[in-house]
């Protein structure tokens, strides 16, 4: 049982050394402070907190199929790039709901 929280451990270690990984948690700290600022609520900071988290999963998701990806075809193929594509589509998609979600939540303590 340990073990596995070990190479949990290890795969959250690595997901800190991937660019792409780094820049999402890297906004979602920005997030945090931006929105502690703004002194949200209790329900406000669950979404938030949510949405961060599903978007840094997400990104460790499609940066994970990605490298199988490569690893089964380092060429140009077709059908990989199709997958490449709805793996990163996905990545947006959910990226635009929490930025979706932080406006809401901004134009209500500042503009509303």
């Amino acid at each position: 049982m340990i073990n596995k929280f070990k190479v949990a451990f290890l795969g959250l270690k690595s997901a800190f050394l991937d660019k792409s990984i780094l820049l999402q948690m890297i906004l979602g700290i920005v997030t945090i402070i931006v929105f502690n600022y703004l002194k949200i609520s209790y329900l406000e900071w669950l979404a938030v907190i949510i949405l961060i988290g599903v978007v840094i999963m997400a990104e460790i998701f499609n940066t994970c199929i990605e490298r199988i990806c490569d690893l089964y075809d380092s060429k140009f193929n077709q059908k990989i790039k199709y997958i490449k594509d709805l793996s990163s589509g996905g990545v947006l998609l959910i990226c635009i709901f929490a930025a979706a979600v932080a406006i809401i939540i901004i134009i209500k303590h500042i503009g509303g």
